[in-house]
């Protein structure tokens, strides 16, 4: 008996383990954009609302790829399908090559779409994965050390490609305003051919891993029994349970929120006036305060603090950050946007088990469509960024009212939506 759950346990490690992989490749990968915004829009002379296409090419896949995501998952299993997203993001980073050899932003953002699906594929096995290895209970426990992972290698990575793409971008934008033409062009195309190495060493390391995957000993995990008490006419639909669309709908103010926070603090930076060397280290303070709220979370949840509390905790501290960001200027307002880092961080592992509780055979498609509600770090960063142009700097920092929305719509949902039409056995 002992020896049986001595494998157990090191089955459940070695799945724990290679999941929290997966999570540092997410991180690594998405928050990324966090660098792309301000040297695509240098690189390829855009204006803020265009650099925002982004973070829209980049979380639109999700919407897109997701229910295929669900049928390839059904094809293959959750160990094939997270091997083929990893193949898949690997071609979305060689497309950057000639991307940067044309210097064209349309195939930028082909390569950042093709990225996206790939990490929708990733995103709609392991989340599903990693909250049904345990007890539900704790499935938030889980997800925020699979959270610290992901916004660890979140800070890494605006910090490594920071320092290759973004150094001396500010007297390079000064020095553009003298050139002519032709000497113009030639300084944006060296600009632009900075980013071909750091994606073709990402494309190495993603096939590794890839391979990695199919051959590691990474269990198979079978959807949920149904939750229907004894008795109770089983549901024939996913549109049965009311509480689990709150619950997308929920997902997809929260990403947009979480986008916001990171991916538009170093362009806030230069919008105040800040030196991008000291700006492109604001994403980096956002992403420390999930880490610190993650560490939180993995100590209080579920002993000291149920899921739903948490969540609905985050949410007043994301409204209260708002408001300081709004109606603050300069570091304090960025160090308030920060700030966000920590009230976001346990509302992706506490909204997940909260939506998908119960769903039974119907794991897989809700997954799904809880990846299409990505599309909202496509859509509310957009709209930030035409607000943020309107009149900067000061549209700037009032543009960021608009999370005001987001944290409203999630603490209706810590507060109620959560329980709307579940049954429990």
């Amino acid at each position: 008996m002992a020896e049986v759950q001595n494998n157990s346990r090191k089955d459940y490690t070695i799945a724990i383990s290679i999941i929290g992989i997966l999570f540092f490749i997410f991180g690594f990968v998405t928050w990324l954009n966090a660098t792309l915004i301000p040297y695509l829009k240098t690189a390829c002379e855009l204006t803020s609302f265009e650099s925002y296409l982004v973070t829209f090419a980049f979380y639109i896949s999700y919407f897109v790829m997701a229910i295929p995501s669900s049928k390839v998952l059904q094809w293959t299993g959750f160990k094939k399908g997270m091997s083929l997203g990893l193949l898949i993001m690997a071609v979305g980073a060689l497309i950057f090559i000639p991307a940067a050899l044309t210097r064209t932003y349309a195939w930028f953002l082909l390569g950042l779409f093709v990225q996206g699906t790939g990490l929708a594929i990733l995103q709609t096995a392991s989340n599903p994965y990693v909250t049904i290895l345990g007890p539900i209970e704790s499935a938030a426990k889980r997800i925020s050390i699979m959270g610290v992972a992901n916004k660890f290698a979140g800070i890494l990575s605006p910090v490594i490609l920071g320092s290759i793409l973004l150094k001396n971008i500010g007297k390079l934008e000064e020095s553009l305003k003298t050139l002519n033409d032709v000497d113009k062009a030639a300084a944006l195309d060296q600009l632009a051919h900075k980013v071909i190495g750091p994606y073709v060493i990402m494309a190495a390391v993603l096939v590794a891993l890839a391979l990695l995957i199919i051959f590691s000993p990474l269990p198979e995990v079978e959807d949920e029994e149904d939750s229907e008490a004894e008795g109770e006419t089983p549901r024939t639909s996913i549109f049965q349970f009311p509480y689990f669309w709150l619950g997308v709908l929920t997902l997809f103010f929260y990403v947009g929120a979480e986008v916001i926070a990171v991916d538009t603090q170093i362009a806030y930076g230069k919008a105040l006036g800040f030196d991008i060397s000291v700006a492109k280290w604001f994403s980096s303070y956002t992403l420390i305060g999930m880490i610190i709220g993650y560490i939180v979370g993995i100590i209080l949840i579920p002993k000291h603090l149920s899921q739903q509390k948490a969540l609905q905790y985050s949410a007043i501290l994301g409204l209260i950050f708002t408001l300081g960001a709004v109606t603050t200027t300069g570091l304090t307002s960025v160090l308030f946007v920060a700030s966000l880092g920590f009230a976001n961080a346990i509302m992706w592992p506490a909204i997940w088990p909260l939506a998908i509780h119960g769903l039974g055979r119907f794991l897989k498609l809700g997954s799904a469509i809880m990846i299409m509600a990505i599309a909202g770090g496509a859509l509310i960063p957009l709209l930030y960024g035409y607000l943020a142009g309107l009149n900067p700097p000061k549209s700037t920092t009032h543009a960021y009212a608009i999370l005001l929305v987001c944290y409203a719509v999630i603490l209706f949902f810590a507060s109620y939506g959560y329980k709307v039409g579940r049954k429990e056995k």
